[in-house]
């Protein structure tokens, strides 16, 4: 088993709070995360898309709740039963009322925290949040070789592990249909399977780039409304990430329509048509499938609390990604594939006027080295170990 990053904060939420959610695409090893967890604890683990299971805990819920009332309860794919967060809520009362304040309840769900929330309002004050993104450069080993398999192939486990680029590919497209054919429907999301695939691919296309939903809608034929329905489902289900224009008070007219990616990279390829590194290599995608990548990863890994956006003025001048920390800094990272970066001749002074403390490029090689006013020009892998020391 790959040791996940998330893994000890992971432990901490659950010795610390009542109620756990943690949330994270399909497939992505959140169920094999909580069972190995899980095994090391009085526990007991319930799959809310079994039906026996299901059925189980929908004839009396409270009844069979209390009656495991003195382990952590594992129940995976919440979103199933959306009814039980108020059974919950009496629960966990009841045991804080008793003494015991952590290790209650692990809810494993296939949603963002945003759709989630409008059935979990009642265990505000109870429940903590937790991401779990695809497989990062430094859980697979920072070895080249590694680094491009996961970019290729994406972070999914069965992706990455797959026997050859082929296998992973074959899995994806098997994921894709199985989100567009039964996962979003049993959602409640009312869009024709193909007509999301065509928005998805047309999201590939543009990866990192704002969206134009009148011309998408002109497209698909559909009004831009419904663009903007779909691209909030795929990011309902963390398969698409929206990253937000940076709004503080700069003097400049600044794009104000957020950047969209593809979350996963392998998703993002086999959406495109890119079976092997060789073919990524001489695709016009190259440089944002690299952002994109980057950008996941990097995600991965943020403090709690942080905040990302990216920069761009009307007249062209831009920082890819904008992390602003919870102690108030703000970092400013530039992403370039080449192994030997080419920056705007305006970078450093594009920071200055963000208020930037600290300046990075994140670039394809493995070096680390300065270049102009302050700016520090640095392996992904490098400034992901930067980011967890922050968080130490």
């Amino acid at each position: 088993m790959l040791r996940r990053w998330i893994t000890d904060n992971l432990k901490k939420d659950i010795a610390r709070n009542p109620a756990v959610a943690l949330l994270g695409a399909r497939q992505v090893g959140k169920t094999t995360l909580a069972k190995a967890i899980a095994e090391d604890m009085d526990s007991f683990y319930l799959d809310l898309e079994d039906p026996e299971d299901l059925r189980i805990i929908r004839d009396d819920p409270k009844s069979f709740l209390i009656s495991h009332s003195d382990k952590l309860i594992v129940l995976d794919e919440i979103q199933c039963a959306p009814d039980l967060f108020m059974v919950l809520r009496g629960l966990i009362d009841k045991n804080r009322q008793q003494g015991r304040k952590g290790e209650q309840f692990l809810l494993l769900g296939s949603a963002s925290m945003d759709l989630l929330r409008q059935s979990s309002e009642s265990l505000a004050g109870r429940i903590t949040y937790a991401e779990m993104t695809g497989l990062n450069v430094l859980e697979i080993g920072e070895e080249k070789q590694n680094i491009q398999n996961v970019w290729l192939r994406g972070g999914f486990p069965e992706s990455y592990l797959a026997q050859d680029d082929s296998e992973a590919m074959e899995w994806l497209e098997i994921l894709i249909r199985t989100y567009l054919q039964r996962d979003i429907p049993q959602m409640g999301f009312n869009v024709p399977a193909d007509r999301l695939r065509r928005l998805w691919t047309f999201l590939a296309h543009l990866q990192g780039e704002t969206v134009n939903a009148s011309k998408m809608a002109e497209n698909l034929e559909v009004r831009n409304a419904s663009i903007n329905h779909y691209i909030d489902i795929l990011t309902s289900l963390l398969l698409v990430r929206r990253v937000e224009p940076w709004h503080a008070n700069v003097k400049k007219r600044l794009v104000k329509s957020p950047r969209y990616y593809v979350r996963d990279s392998g998703i993002l390829h086999r959406l495109l048509g890119i079976g092997n590194y060789r073919a990524l290599l001489s695709n016009p995608v190259l440089g944002k499938s690299w952002e994109g990548f980057v950008v996941e990863n990097i995600h991965s890994v943020l403090p709690r609390l942080a905040e990302t956006y990216f920069y761009r003025t009307s007249a062209g001048a831009e920082i890819d990604l904008i992390i602003k920390m919870p102690n108030a800094e703000v970092w400013a990272v530039e992403i370039k594939h080449g192994a030997t970066p080419n920056l705007g001749k305006h970078y450093s002074r594009t920071c200055d006027d963000v208020g930037t403390t600290r300046k990075y490029v994140v670039y394809g090689g493995d070096n680390e080295f300065s270049v102009g006013d302050g700016v520090r020009v640095i392996s992904l892998p490098k400034i992901m170990e930067e980011l967890i020391s922050f968080q130490s």
